[in-house]
């Protein structure tokens, strides 16, 4: 039997492709409670100020928004709360390593499910200055200026 893997983007964190470079990324695993899978899977999250950090060897994401669910009652956690990340000793030292010595960020960038798991795709990002950020979108107006002129042209 073949196993498909299905991915099901629920958020993207559109600030950090704007403030950063993404060097590398990894896919990590979370530690959720039951009513926090069911508020992703209705798809109230939010990544947008959202960081990690590595606290005695294990990684965590600080500032990632999931709203209390709706029918979860008593069993609601606080929505504001460090979320464990899931992943390999030599992944988290390795990106560690690197955001202390070289003043790298460690950014979420996604959230998605995959094979009914909720996985956190984090990015190692150096953060961008004004003018890098002015030559971005320099070229996306030039890009798009060119394109307009081939659509007319064709």
């Amino acid at each position: 039997m073949d196993k498909k893997e299905t991915e099901q983007v629920i958020a993207r964190n559109k600030k950090a492709y704007h403030d950063y470079f993404v060097l590398e990324t990894y896919e990590a695993g979370i530690e959720l409670y039951g009513t926090e899978i069911k508020s992703i899977r209705n798809g109230r999250v939010n990544l947008k100020d959202s960081f990690c950090s590595v606290d005695n060897g294990e990684m965590f994401a600080i500032g990632m928004h999931i709203s209390p669910y709706e029918q979860g009652n008593i069993f609601n956690r606080d929505p504001m709360r460090k979320k464990r990340l899931l992943l390999h000793k030599k992944e988290i030292m390795k990106l560690f390593g690197q955001s202390q010595q070289q003043g790298l960020s460690i950014v979420p960038l996604q959230l998605y499910i995959k094979n009914g798991r909720a996985k956190l795709e984090i990015g190692l990002c150096k953060g961008k200055k004004l003018h890098d950020k002015r030559e971005v979108a320099a070229k996306r107006d030039a890009e798009r200026t060119i394109d307009r002129a081939l659509k007319e042209r064709y």
